[in-house]
């Protein structure tokens, strides 16, 4: 599992484009992570699922609401990861209204979450290998806080816990 200290594992994730620019298509765009991320400060959220309960009535609407203080407080981008297809976090997106807020990154595979060591197997309830619920704030690449949730829980990963240690990193009060 990653750490505090790590450099995030190299893979590709996708995003679901809807205006063409700055060298993106419509539709979905592969993104290499170490690119990605390179020389940025980057707050990552990962959840089990697009359209899932905590997901959609918590998770994401707490980084939607925070992204102009975190943005103040130095964060480059947000990036909101899942194990699910580009068009269903494209649509995600559209139905949580995070344009312009927060990135909807999808890693359709898995391959990104379990190179992270982040997988959560959710088969029994049929939803197949799953993302663990986490949030990190990663630095030019290298993992510098990393909240992973309990089983069930949403405690350590939301927004306002991510402002307190951007702040706390940055040296600004929190």
């Amino acid at each position: 599992m990653l750490k505090v200290g790590d450099k995030l594992p190299a893979g590709t994730l996708y995003e679901y484009v809807e205006v063409e620019g700055n060298g993106c298509t419509i539709g979905p765009n592969a993104f290499d992570v170490g690119q990605s991320t390179a020389g940025k400060t980057i707050a990552i959220f990962a959840l089990p699922g697009a359209f899932t309960p905590t997901c959609s009535a918590q998770h994401v609407p707490g980084y939607v609401e925070k992204a102009d203080e975190l943005r103040a407080a130095g964060v480059d981008e947000i990036w909101c990861l899942s194990v699910n297809d580009a068009f269903v976090m494209g649509a995600w997106g559209r139905d949580q209204k995070t344009a312009g807020k927060v990135r909807m990154m999808a890693d359709g595979s898995g391959e990104f979450t379990k190179a992270a060591g982040m997988t959560l197997d959710l088969t029994a309830r049929g939803l197949g290998v799953r993302s663990q619920r986490y949030s990190m704030l990663v630095v030019d690449g290298v993992v510098r806080t990393l909240n992973v949730e309990a089983p069930g829980k949403f405690e350590v990963s939301d927004a306002a816990t991510m402002l307190r240690q951007v702040r706390e990193l940055k040296g600004a009060p929190a």
